[in-house]
């Protein structure tokens, strides 16, 4: 026993005297590499100066937003060495190049299959000019208005969540989702059970989800799971550690369709807290959609164009078409018009759709946010409309998610509150809803915050609506949430201590890189 003691000790010994002198070639290998550059110190001072300037000289003569451009610039400036370089690591909005050219070449495929609605805008264009421009402006993105659709509005998930069950459990071809935050829980795992069985029934169950919306929240490896369910799967941009710092061009979408004619989208997660079985952040108010019709091609169309632009599958899509599994003539309930919004062009396309309606109304403008992270030209919008005498009102989040995303949306209050925007807090608890409804005829339901991230980086979709049921059903919900908030008044904004602004000021100017 002492023998194999003495054994056990030398060879541990041995072991140690081993890594001890690894350890000390080690520290003197990096002792003697940082020695030598020593002497090359100011020519690599004067590289990476060099980069930094080029940094900016690049910024500056870009397209981006020029509060994007500040919120960069500054920190180079300050940090001339690094801050080029960083700049090159996570700077700029557009994705990676591999991404983006998987999504143009999945374009081609969908782009065919875009209808052109023009005679349906000239009606509609005859009783709502400044509408007109409007439809004119999203169907050359690709993105055409529609009748022949009936669309409801719920104004929390836990209404909404009974109505995806019910359908689901209808499918008989195939379902596809996609979803920017996915969470095992009793939202999600019901309708994974749905999903299981449709799957083992042979429908074509097809799903996306993000993988930084849905880090922490699902196992690692979640895609091979649904695979051996039989669920064909997508985990969008993996997360890479230390590369994905800016975890930039999330697909932010919520989008369940079923065979091609119904379809759900809204603010709406697959998660607990989206139905009110968790209460992190008290009530959470959200809002969701479903459409029944041919509006329903347009967010096919958005999800197969995601699909095979990372897992090419179809050579056609006529055989997912609203009609083919629906042959009887759909009925109409004024218009509807999906759009998506990507961070691959220099086109803000979802901000123009939020400042088009706010510029056109002339009675009043009513939005949901959670976070209300406005650039310039956003809110010369809102203020300008409340200058003019249009009735314009903000509720926003009691109960934070974000803290410092908090304290940033309440930085923005005193300049919107100065030029008689009137902003509300709701406060039993998280408002989620992405909303805008004007002048009793329009508005839009989505999954578009009124932020940097949602605005100009991430992968979003929302549904404008034209003489429908949901434009007073949105209505109608943002005035019973009215009762239930709080005003924020100029005694309020008055009374923000010194430290508190410039806390604001620091938070503002960095804004567009939070």
């Amino acid at each position: 026993m002492k023998k194999i003691l003495k054994k056990i000790l030398k060879a541990l010994t041995s072991r140690v005297v081993i890594v001890a002198v690894l350890l000390f070639v080690q520290l003197g290998w990096i002792s003697m590499a940082l020695l030598r550059l020593v002497s090359y110190s100011v020519p690599i001072s004067i590289f990476f100066l060099f980069l930094s300037m080029l940094a900016v000289a690049y910024i500056i003569n870009g397209k981006s937003n020029p509060s994007v451009k500040l919120a960069w610039i500054v920190p180079i400036l300050v940090f001339p060495l690094f801050g080029g370089l960083l700049y090159l690591a996570v700077g700029g909005k557009r994705p990676k190049r591999k991404m983006r050219r998987a999504l143009e070449k999945a374009g081609q495929l969908t782009e065919p299959y875009v209808p052109h609605n023009e005679a349906l805008r000239e009606q509609i264009g005859r009783e709502h000019p400044h509408l007109a421009g409007q439809l004119f402006y999203l169907e050359k993105q690709g993105y055409p208005v529609y009748d022949h659709t009936q669309a409801e509005y719920f104004p929390l998930g836990d209404l909404n969540f009974p109505v995806i069950l019910e359908e689901l459990k209808k499918a008989e071809h195939y379902i596809f989702l996609e979803y920017f935050i996915v969470q095992e829980g009793t939202m999600w795992n019901s309708m994974l059970e749905i999903l299981k069985q449709k799957a083992a029934a042979g429908v074509d169950v097809r799903f996306i989800y993000d993988d930084v919306g849905s880090l922490f929240k699902l196992p690692g490896g979640y895609y091979r799971a649904m695979e051996k369910a039989g669920i064909r799967c997508i985990c969008f941009n993996p997360f890479v550690p230390f590369w994905s710092m800016i975890m930039n061009n999330r697909d932010h979408r919520k989008i369940l369709v079923i065979d091609g004619h119904t379809a759900f989208t809204g603010g709406i997660n697959l998660a607990d807290e989206y139905i009110n079985i968790n209460s992190p952040y008290g009530h959470w108010k959200d809002s969701g959609l479903i459409l029944r019709g041919e509006a329903v091609w347009s967010l096919t169309l958005m999800f197969l164009h995601m699909w095979n632009a990372f897992r090419p599958t179809d050579a056609e899509l006529e055989s997912f078409r609203p009609s083919v599994w629906h042959p009887q003539e759909f009925a109409g309930d004024g218009y509807v018009l999906p759009y998506a919004d990507t961070p691959l062009d220099e086109e803000t396309m979802a901000e123009n759709v939020y400042m088009n309606l706010i510029n056109g109304a002339t009675k009043y403008v009513y939005i949901f946010t959670p976070y209300l992270i406005t650039d310039h030209e956003m809110t010369t919008s809102l203020c300008l409309a409340a200058k003019r005498g249009v009735d314009v009102r903000i509720i926003t989040p009691g109960i934070p998610d974000k803290k410092t995303v908090y304290q940033l949306t309440r930085s923005h209050y005193p300049e919107l509150l100065d030029n008689g925007v009137r902003i509300f807090e709701y406060t039993p608890g998280f408002v989620h809803a992405k909303c805008v409804v004007c002048d009793d005829c329009i508005a839009t339901v989505g999954t578009v915050n009124f932020d940097y991230r949602s605005l100009y980086l991430h992968f979003e979709c929302g549904t404008l609506h034209y003489k429908n049921q949901v434009v007073s059903q949105v209505k109608e919900d943002f005035l019973d949430t009215l009762e239930k908030c709080r005003e924020i008044t100029e005694y309020q904004k008055e009374n923000i201590s010194l430290r508190r602004q410039l806390y604001y000021a620091v938070l503002r100017l960095f804004a567009p890189l939070m």
